[in-house]
């Protein structure tokens, strides 16, 4: 079962190396889902004394203030050997034999990354200590609560060391270690209040009592012990750590055991209790739970494992993989190419919304604005008199004002060159913003927005060509239209000419007015016929000269262009946004982390 601890703590040491160490909720965590051992107390109440108690050994920095600055993952390993030593993750390959180094390494390390002005950091620092005198444990040792911000500490280091605890002791894959000193009530214990929290039932929490030798005379904390002032699940611990003095003189951590042990077995208060008491119990007690814990927790790890690689595998082949030789850079290109020509097509021809757009143009938008036309102004009495009086000149027609017909007639058609225009103008700006839409609907280009800027362009480019054709063609249908009139609709007119008799009438005056409404009556309905017409034929050539155009040879031009590139050149197309690269190198990071983690389960016997 040693063995169970030695997995959790080398993939525990992965997942430091390759980043997951929480508080990165954007890339699936194996931190969070591994059992440890969570080392919590205010300050002063005897933490790290506690710990260098289990390890047999000084090596954490003290002092006033907050000390620990980072989260400490400390590895016990039980070996045979006599020599001990230390490792750190950070050195790999470097062993510490004197403890006193270890000191401060750990308090350089901090300095390093938190900096030297009493900041803290999330990212830990991993230390492996390989002892006959440990158990095989692992802890997470993390700042002691505190109050208030002594000087040199940020005003928010308070909220920030709270934060960084919770976020460590709210995992229901923590072991809560709460640390409270004996000579102090234990209703204002800050580890017990933070524990009571995210643990109201006490089911994995295991409350260590210190300074019981500090104690008033007369006073003891066998209540909480025995656990009837505070029950917990797991039975509470006692220990007896080194005095300052102690500290001061250097005395061995061994005979500070053997003290402790002297102190419980002579004590009145607590002899009865001596079994469950002290610093070598609690380590012995952690690691059996812990192995417990872990094996408890083995089916939910493995489950984790396996469904988070397949998510990330998912994404690894959603993101792509970087694109290097010439080759398969064009090639790759292409094929970019052709997905968003095919998205786009798609759009165009119903199977994604925007085709539809079109078709609203030409059986909304085009009759509408054809409907407004300002015939009833231009075919008004006033303006038919006027123009068939100019157009007759100073002698009139002696059967009907033909010349005055022509201009009636083609000065009405020129209004149609509007609705025209417009049409293709509409259906362009349509063009336009599906390729855009199409543009960001072809996941594959996300990853490149160099070539998406560069496919736009090109697109847009092209789109402008055959705006400016559909127009060439729409206004040449109007003025085809106006450059021969049917003869056969005003043969089948009336051709008599109703004159005024009245030889004093103005020259403007030459018809009669029936005459006049019947001339202005005649030209609209010929111009509602061409209107009809047009209305059938212009969507026509729109369609012929823009969307097909845009289905057929989009990016025809662009195509030449890119045979043209060279190497470099292509490179740049396929230039990254630099938050999928790192998305990418993030993910492919975790999976490394998860792919080592299952090689690791897989390799214990327990898992064949």
């Amino acid at each position: 079962m040693e063995g169970l601890i030695g997995l959790v703590n080398r993939i525990q040491r992965a997942c430091t190396v390759l980043g997951d160490y929480g508080g990165d909720n954007a890339l699936p965590t194996l931190w969070e889902a591994l059992p440890s051992v969570v080392v919590v107390g205010g300050q002063s109440s005897g933490k790290s004394s506690v710990l260098e108690s289990i390890v047999g050994r000084d090596f954490l920095p003290r002092g006033s203030g907050v000390v620990t600055r980072r989260p400490l993952v400390l590895q016990l390993h039980k070996i045979d050997d006599e020599t001990e030593y230390a490792e750190f993750l950070h050195i790999p390959n470097k062993r510490f034999t004197d403890f006193a180094m270890v000191r401060k390494e750990i308090q350089d390390e901090t300095d390093r990354i938190a900096g030297k002005s009493n900041k803290i950091s999330s990212v830990p620092i991993h230390l492996s200590i390989y002892s006959q005198n440990v158990v095989n444990l692992t802890m997470i040792d993390l700042p002691g609560l505190t109050k208030v911000a002594i000087d040199g500490q940020p005003q928010s280091v308070v909220q920030d060391i709270e934060n960084m605890v919770w976020s460590y002791v709210e995992k229901p894959n923590s072991i809560i270690l709460a640390i409270s000193p004996a000579n102090q009530d234990i209703a204002t214990s800050d580890a017990i209040k933070l524990a009571k929290e995210v643990d109201p039932q006490g089911e994995r929490t295991f409350g260590v009592l210190t300074k019981l030798d500090l104690m008033d005379k007369g006073t003891d904390a066998v209540e909480v012990l025995e656990g009837r002032a505070y029950r917990l699940k797991h039975p509470w611990v006692g220990v007896v750590n080194r005095s300052q003095a102690d500290i001061n003189s250097n005395v061995d951590m061994i005979v500070a055991r053997r003290k402790e042990r002297e102190y419980f077995a002579t004590s009145a208060d607590y002899g009865h209790l001596m079994h469950k008491m002290g610093s070598e119990y609690l380590a012995k007690l952690l690691s059996k739970h812990l192995e417990s814990f872990i094996r408890m927790r083995i089916p939910s790890i493995a489950s984790l494992i396996n469904k988070s690689m397949e998510e990330l595998e998912r994404e690894m082949n959603q993101l792509g993989r970087p694109v290097a030789d010439a080759g398969a850079q064009l090639f790759t290109i292409l094929e970019l190419c052709r997905a968003f020509d095919r998205v786009l097509k798609e759009h165009l021809d119903g199977g994604r919304p925007g085709g539809d757009r079109i078709y609203g143009v030409f059986d909304n938008q085009l009759p509408a604005a054809l409907k407004k036309l300002p015939f009833d102004q231009h075919l008004s009495l006033e303006n038919v008199k006027k123009v068939v009086s100019q157009a007759d000149g100073y002698q009139p027609h002696l059967v009907a004002p033909e010349l005055g017909y022509r201009r009636l007639i083609e000065e009405a058609l020129s209004y149609f060159r509007g609705p025209a225009k417009a049409s293709a103008d509409a259906i362009h700006n349509i063009l336009k913003d599906l390729v855009r839409l199409s543009i960001g609907e072809t996941h594959e280009l996300r990853r490149f927005p160099r070539l998406q800027s560069e496919i736009a362009a090109a697109s847009y480019e092209a789109l402008e060509r055959f705006r400016e054709e559909g127009r060439k063609t729409t206004l040449r249908l109007v003025d085809m239209e106006s450059s021969y009139l049917s003869v056969d609709f005003f043969r089948r007119l009336p051709q008599d000419v109703e004159k005024v008799e009245n030889p004093a009438a103005s020259a403007k005056d030459r018809y009669t007015e029936g005459h006049y409404r019947r001339i202005g009556s005649n030209v609209l309905s010929y111009v509602r016929m061409v209107s009809d017409t047009l209305k059938n034929n212009i969507p026509k050539a729109v369609v012929h000269c823009q969307v097909r155009e845009a289905k057929m040879c989009l990016l025809n031009h662009f195509y030449t262009q890119l045979g043209k590139k060279e190497g470099n050149q292509l490179a740049e197309l396929l230039n990254e946004d630099p938050a999928l690269a790192e998305r990418r190198h993030q993910c492919a990071k975790r999976l490394e982390l998860y792919k080592s983690a299952r090689d690791e389960m897989d390799s214990m016997a327990w898992a064949r």
